[in-house]
């Protein structure tokens, strides 16, 4: 079996955030949600579901909600995929079975299963020539998108993505040397200067070519400034209102 073309497909990835005035058809829709579906699912749970907008004002709110990311309004169509566990709720009420869905673990697995599904969604959706890019803002505001979007409990929004015919073709950013992130037998601390300064190198040049000199910092120093900030500090109360106590 010839793997070449998915394996290019996996290695062209790229954050598409203009698209062309042009519609997506639900039949391509139909045929990605099919795709989608069949992502690896932890005891078959299959703790997600699918929500697609094409309204303008939806749009647009979700677009101020996901912090002004101006692509999410200007898409041809917009997803939230959704950890889901209402179903399974619904069905141990009916079935008169009590519902323990609160441990961290329930949480990962929702989580987990969410991206897999919409890791196969991207990926169906860029063999049809579509692009897309995926919305991690989606969680910044998540008790309101719940609102707008009218999620019940136990469930949460946990990443968007805008999907449309790409207007552009932005550069590749290069990715962790494969020796900073492959290890064998055990996990290998003693060359993890060497290839993170190798990276650092190869990143900043990178921004420097990309921005023509306007950016100049590389991975490393970047991730520095993420994780020395707080996020998103609503976002727990708002899980544990769900009905995730993250025991």
């Amino acid at each position: 079996m010839n793997g070449k073309p998915l394996r290019d497909l996996i290695k062209s990835h790229r954050s598409i955030r203009r698209f062309l005035n042009k519609e997506v058809p639900q039949l391509i829709i139909n045929d990605l949600i099919e795709h989608a579906k069949w992502a690896p699912s932890s005891h078959n749970v299959q703790s997600y579901s699918i929500i697609c907008i094409r309204n303008k004002h939806t749009k647009e709110k979700l677009a101020e909600l996901c912090g002004n990311q101006v692509y999410v309004k200007q898409c041809p169509v917009f997803f939230v995929f959704i950890m889901d566990f209402y179903r399974h709720a619904y069905l141990c009420k009916k079935h008169k079975f009590d519902f323990e869905v609160q441990e961290t673990e329930n949480l990962l697995i929702g989580a987990i299963d969410t991206a897999l599904v919409a890791e196969n969604f991207l990926l169906a959706a860029r063999s049809y020539g579509l692009g897309g890019v995926m919305i991690g803002g989606i969680r910044n505001e998540a008790e309101e998108v719940a609102k707008l979007l009218k999620l019940p409990k136990w469930t949460l929004p946990i990443v968007g993505m805008c999907i449309g015919y790409p207007d552009q073709h932005p550069r590749q950013k290069p990715r962790l040397v494969t020796p900073a992130v492959y290890h064998e037998e055990y996990y290998r601390l003693e060359d993890l200067e060497s290839n993170l300064d190798k990276y650092e190198k190869i990143t900043e040049r990178y921004y420097r070519e990309r921005t023509k000199g306007k950016k100049t910092d590389g991975w490393g120093a970047q991730m520095c400034l993420y994780f020395s900030n707080k996020r998103r500090e609503k976002l727990t109360g708002f899980i544990k209102r769900q009905g995730f106590d993250l025991r």
